[in-house]
């Protein structure tokens, strides 16, 4: 029979009981499950139990490279085959399951049944992205936006009341609809304000990517395994914060895990033993 606690065991000394508690009955939202795959798996493994995914797509070839699915659930639905491995996890886990995409007929009922929602969704979809954090403000319900970024990874939290917002940063009108707008532009002057923090190679592949799309064809950016899983990682790590009542940085501040500076700068040197 499954035993959370003992599940949970290995989590003591860096997860307290209370918070442990807390992220035993928080309600997730994890809105896109291509990216938010390494989101969801990384939440069911610290323990939490309530998570709803919402995604109508279908798992492809090329999901693989950086995707928590496998070979068999290629054309398989992305969120049912993302709640059986939750559920292969944590048996007692209650995976909710909207095979549909966000919108604005939708967004609100999503929200209402959240306590922090998380943002994956595929910047193609400008109207589900703008309405999802529309009501996240109306309703007064922290997300945190995840992206990854080459070898690392992205986010930004708007927590209630933030004075920023989505809208603002993405410089989208401030009311109103969105689909008349080019999301291509939209997400080009992002991108342009990282510039400075990005590698070459990252800046060279959304580039092509943003050529090929204004012709109007979809292109799947380049992604790794690494920075898709770093997405994971940081937005875990954040939603654990927001839970133990810590300081997270707040938008338009945005959390950069850059794992080549990582590995290159932020070293600690040892000292050797010689015998």
């Amino acid at each position: 029979m499954f035993n959370y606690k003992e599940f949970t065991k290995r989590n003591e000394g860096y997860i307290m009981p209370e918070v442990q508690e807390k992220i035993k009955n928080t309600r997730l939202l994890i809105a896109g499950c291509g990216i938010g795959s390494t989101i969801a798996e990384s939440a069911v493994r610290l323990g939490f139990q309530k998570i709803t995914l919402v995604d109508a797509d279908i798992i492809e070839l090329h999901n693989l490279n950086r995707q928590d699915y496998s070979y068999s659930d290629v054309e398989k639905p992305k969120v049912l085959a993302l709640q059986n491995r939750l559920l292969a996890i944590n048996p007692e886990a209650t995976i909710e399951v909207h095979n549909d995409w966000v919108s604005s007929e939708n967004a609100e009922e999503l929200v209402l049944n959240a306590d922090i929602v998380l943002d994956t969704i595929d910047f193609l979809s400008l109207e589900g992205i703008t309405s999802l954090h529309d009501q996240c403000k109306i309703q007064e319900k922290p997300v945190i936006s995840a992206v990854s970024a080459g070898w690392g990874a992205a986010a930004l939290y708007f927590p209630p009341h933030c004075e920023s917002s989505f809208r603002a940063l993405f410089g989208v009108p401030e009311h109103g609809e969105v689909s008349h707008l080019s999301y291509v532009n939209t997400f080009k002057s992002f991108i342009e304000q990282l510039s400075a923090n990005l590698e070459p190679d990252i800046i060279e592949a959304l580039s092509k990517a943003f050529t090929i799309m204004k012709d109007g064809k979809p292109c799947p950016a380049s992604q790794v395994a690494p920075g898709a899983f770093s997405v994971g990682a940081l937005a875990m790590s954040i939603v654990v914060r927001i839970l133990s009542g810590k300081h997270v940085a707040e938008a338009p501040d945005l959390v950069l895990l850059n794992m080549n500076d990582i590995c290159t700068n932020q070293v600690v040197r040892l000292q050797e033993h010689i015998y």
